[in-house]
């Protein structure tokens, strides 16, 4: 027998599945963390790709805005800020900056996450201003987008002399990688575009997939976006799991962006055989806490599992769905398939807060069934959404077998968010 252990939680579930069964238990071996973050950063700024170096492109400069992220993300920003903000000064001691936080479609960043974010001394000193998505006295619109929708962007990050981004890259569900342009779109971008760009025909895309940035409608939209905005220069971190960095990128948005997921993809690309079923996780606490959170984990299994095939998706859900319009709109279809071809038919400037993420869990349900494990989520919800629920591994695996035959081939993936799935 193969001993499986999943993250549940803030524990691991166990089971013992049949080794003859078992195609094989992937796992990404993340690279052991700078010894010393901050001279990983200097490295990175010390070396830009494809770039002047940023005291450089400073030189001369009146004013300059820096967008950092927003309290929703693990970005190492009071390590990043300093070294970025004494080089900028180098450059042009009078420098006026401003930092804009990045907060997409978010709810505002509060005084508190501001000061956990960038430090007391640096929220207290510096002129910060928080994104508002919905503000039209804050936006102004400056083009279209490859898409044809419109691309309406924060007034103070275009009425500045240069234009900086920070932030993380990890694999991204749709998104392809995150990080790089993504500061600009959907960073700071109108509610409008961020829906324009989220539309049910990009999400349907064949290439708008974790780790796809060819092709990706998605991410072509979001680098017009930056190249538009004017984005000059980028400085961009790996982390683990333990929020440490990994490697620092800094430079072109685009070459050192692309630096930045070629390293994710040296250790976090993993061929896996499609296989009838699929055992995975959404990485355990904090990331599996509900429904919606988990179906970034369900798509890892997607890309592994076979049509007609079983994912089963260890995930404690606590929180429960994560989401009334989400749990709603998925409640009252009649079936995954039917809310697909309804989804087909809305126009990218209908596009509704959450509709990418139910496209997607439809999207997976149409091809498989999906078993949640989890003894902390009332298990009539998760019914109602059109999943199945079980309270065990061994359940789920029983279960599972009656759908696709007692013979199966069995993959694991334990953290379905930390792998890219390429299927063999």
């Amino acid at each position: 027998m193969t001993h499986i252990c999943i993250p549940y939680g803030r524990r691991h579930l166990e089971a013992d599945i049949p080794t003859s069964l078992c195609n094989g238990i992937y796992e990404a071996p993340a690279p052991l963390p700078a010894s010393d973050e901050q001279a990983e950063v200097q490295r990175a700024l010390d070396h830009p790709i494809g770039s002047l170096p940023l005291e450089d492109l400073a030189a001369g400069k009146r004013t300059a805005t820096v967008i950092i992220s927003d309290h929703t993300r693990p970005v190492p920003t009071r390590i990043l800020l300093p070294p970025l903000l004494a080089r900028l000064r180098q450059g042009a001691p009078n420098l006026s900056i401003t930092l804009l936080v990045a907060t997409g479609c978010h709810r505002a960043t509060t005084p508190q996450e501001l000061n956990a974010m960038v430090g007391e001394e640096l929220a207290a000193t510096e002129r910060i201003i928080i994104h508002d998505a919905d503000n039209p006295h804050t936006l102004r619109q400056i083009g279209k987008l490859p898409s044809g929708g419109d691309l309406i962007l924060n007034t103070v990050a275009l009425d500045c002399d240069l234009l900086i981004g920070t932030g993380f890259i990890e694999p991204h569900f749709f998104a392809g990688f995150s990080g790089g342009r993504k500061c600009i779109l959907p960073g700071i971008a109108s509610r409008k575009t961020v829906m324009a760009n989220h539309c049910s025909a990009f999400i349907q895309s064949p290439s708008a997939r974790t780790g796809c940035l060819e092709g990706n409608p998605i991410h072509q939209d979001m680098v017009s976006a930056a190249r538009q905005a004017k984005l000059a220069f980028i400085l961009n971190v790996v982390i683990n799991s333990d929020k440490k960095i990994l490697k620092a990128v800094a430079g072109s948005p685009e070459a050192a962006h692309k630096a930045g997921c070629d390293f994710i993809n040296s250790f976090c690309r993993i061929k896996i055989p499609k296989s009838d079923i699929v055992i995975t996780s959404n990485g355990g606490y904090p990331l599996d806490q509900n429904v919606y959170q988990s179906v970034k984990g369900m798509t890892a299994g997607e890309a592994a599992c076979r049509d007609g095939g079983v994912i089963i998706i260890a995930a404690s859900c606590s929180d429960g769905h994560g989401g009334e319009a989400f749990r709603h709109v998925l409640a009252a279809s009649s079936s995954p398939d039917q809310l697909l071809e309804r989804l087909a038919h809305i126009p990218a400037d209908e596009t509704t807060p959450d509709q990418w993420q139910y496209q997607i869990l439809a999207r997976i349900q149409s091809r498989h069934t999906v078993i949640v494990v989890t003894t902390d989520c009332p298990h009539e919800l998760l019914r109602s959404m059109h999943l199945e629920a079980a309270s065990t591994l061994q359940e789920a695996l029983d279960m599972a077998m009656e759908r696709v035959g007692h013979q199966p081939r069995i993959a694991v993936i334990p953290d379905g968010v930390s792998v890219v799935v390429s299927s063999e």
